[in-house]
């Protein structure tokens, strides 16, 4: 058996190594830096347009989902602290078809949440007279607000060069400032503006559940909470993985889902009573295009809007940031696994995957054109990273039969009923997401078939040293799996026919879920083929201190 511990301090630097500079702060801040982004400044009026006040069950709902995940995550972070960690546990667990395709969705989720956050800064930034011809009227952007754009996304790339010591520190400025803002807007509009009436007064939950479960992935709150697995794409550069990374995960889950149940709450009571009188589905107001500086304006408090719009531009701007450097260490991981070409795990002097990062920018540019308003790119950037997050439990419920005795510094307790629920949890939020969405989540999947399966293909064929093993036997389930849930979605309620009627579609999902995460773990990879996958993948990615 190999121990991650010891193997990660082995090797010399080399021209594809990442260097341990980052302690449990600079972990956490990746992660709290991640959670709290554009999400804060639209999910609540999103949200509660979707629920009506019962949004705050929505974020509930979503907090509790990502609470399991990011148990499931703390246990196997500590177990194998690699760089690009999401895309390679069912590259361990499964071989290298499975591997292949969760590390696709994960590339995918992280390099289209800057685009993300980039449209959420031109959006706010609507207010100033000088950016008010950056977007048309439906939120699109305009020609010049495609430079503005592509220049922004120009400046994340720029920071990420200067390596992660110094991204660190820029991030962890950023994110004081963003855990600071949130917390004093929810305290000085809750001042002398909280209405307890307004909970009730058109209807606790005037769409019903399906509002409020709609709302879970559709208003940008499965959106809102994601991030915490920042800390376990950096594991490879943590000066102290073992330790650092459950804390790191599970502190900034905690502290994300605090902030941003409460920022609901103040939003719902703070609101004039005229602003939702035609129903919670009209809801409006002046400068609702950015609902929280537009609130605090309405209610008197235009100095603090000042401060919102202000920081309209730095927690978009710091989320960007950190998702940029995950998308290089996603593309690093899958090079390291044999999925991508070797010049991804390419290192400059500052031990930057300089490649990757290029990469990122290009997609980041691209992602622009068919997704151009920041509500089209939530609702599918929330399928793809929910689908990148239940490779996860599956790989758990191998590793806990499979490897019983490997190292683990945090052990998650009651892990064999926790891991099947968040896979089905995240199975739900997929659902829920809507059929118009996953059609093109469906897309993108049979893209990187043909780009990362083109690129196995040819490695094997021409017998690479590093090619990949596509393990078909023991991925035999996850064909059935993802066309499996788009035939649900196809049939259900949210965008789909409405064959299969609300309550009966999430004992479908249920039950589907439970069925694949057990055929995946009989036929998953042997304990020897999982212990050579770990040794052949933590060797060669031994960083330098």
């Amino acid at each position: 058996m190999v121990s991650v511990e010891q193997t990660s301090a082995e090797g010399t630097r080399g021209p594809t190594s990442l260097r341990r500079d980052v302690g449990l702060i600079g972990l956490m801040w990746a992660s709290v830096g991640s959670i709290i982004g554009s999400g804060w400044l639209y999910g609540a009026e999103k949200a509660v347009v979707a629920a009506g006040p019962a949004a705050i069950i929505s974020w509930l709902i979503g907090a509790v989902a990502i609470v399991l995940l990011a148990l499931v995550h703390a246990e196997l972070g500590g177990m194998f602290p690699v760089a690009g960690g999401t895309a390679r546990y069912p590259h361990y667990a499964f071989g290298g078809l499975a591997g292949l395709s969760f590390g696709w969705f994960s590339w995918l989720q992280a390099a289209t949440v800057a685009p993300i956050e980039v449209e959420a800064m031109i959006g706010y930034a609507g207010h100033w007279s000088w950016a008010q011809g950056l977007q048309h009227k439906d939120q699109t952007l305009t020609p010049s607000g495609f430079v503005v754009a592509v220049l922004l996304m120009a400046v994340f790339v720029a920071v990420n060069f200067f390596g992660v010591r110094a991204l660190a520190h820029t991030n962890s400025a950023a994110t004081w400032w963003k855990i600071a803002v949130p917390l004093a807007a929810i305290f000085i509009v809750a001042v002398g503006n909280f209405h307890t009436g307004n909970f009730t007064s058109e209807g606790f939950a005037p769409f019903g559940a399906k509002g409020v479960l709609s709302a879970i992935s559709g208003s940008g709150i499965i959106f809102a909470l994601l991030g915490f697995e920042q800390a376990i794409q950096l594991a490879g550069e943590s000066r102290n993985p073992q330790r650092d990374l459950p804390r790191a995960t599970l502190g900034s889950v905690a502290i994300g889902a605090v902030i941003y149940v409460a920022l609901q709450v103040v939003f719902i009571a703070a609101l004039p009573h005229h602003t939702f009188a035609k129903g919670w589905a009209h809801l409006d107001f002046p400068g609702i295009s950015g609902p929280w500086a537009g609130l605090a304006t309405l209610v008197g408090l235009g100095w603090l809007a000042v401060v919102l719009y202000a920081d309209a531009v730095i927690s978009p701007g710091g989320t960007g940031l950190i998702y940029t450097t995950a998308t290089s260490r996603v593309s690093y991981g899958l090079a390291k696994n044999g999925y991508a070409p070797k010049i991804f795990a390419q290192t400059d002097k500052r031990g930057v995957p300089w490649f990757g990062l290029i990469i990122s920018f290009v997609t980041g540019v691209v992602c622009f054109l068919p997704f151009p308003s920041w509500q089209e790119l939530v609702g599918f950037i929330t399928s793809a990273s929910v689908l990148m997050y239940a490779g996860a439990p599956l790989a758990y419920g191998v590793f806990s039969e499979r490897l019983p005795h490997h190292e683990r510094p945090y052990r998650l307790p009651a892990g064999k009923v926790i891991s099947p629920l968040s896979f089905i949890v995240a199975n739900l939020i997929i659902y829920w997401a809507g059929w118009d969405t996953l059609w093109r989540l469906g897309i993108a999947v049979v893209l990187g078939y043909l780009l990362l399966g083109g690129y196995a293909w040819w490695a094997n064929a021409t017998n690479q040293p590093d090619a990949p093993r596509m393990d078909f036997r023991a991925a035999q389930w996850l064909p059935v799996y993802l066309i499996g849930l788009g035939l649900i979605s196809a049939e259900g309620g949210f965008g789909g026919s409405g064959t299969i009627g609300l309550w009966w579609d999430i004992l479908i999902i249920a039950v589907f879920s439970l069925g694949i995460y057990y055929w995946a773990r009989a036929t998953a990879s042997r304990p020897e083929e999982i212990e050579r996958s770990i040794e052949e993948v933590v060797v060669t990615d031994a960083p330098a201190h």
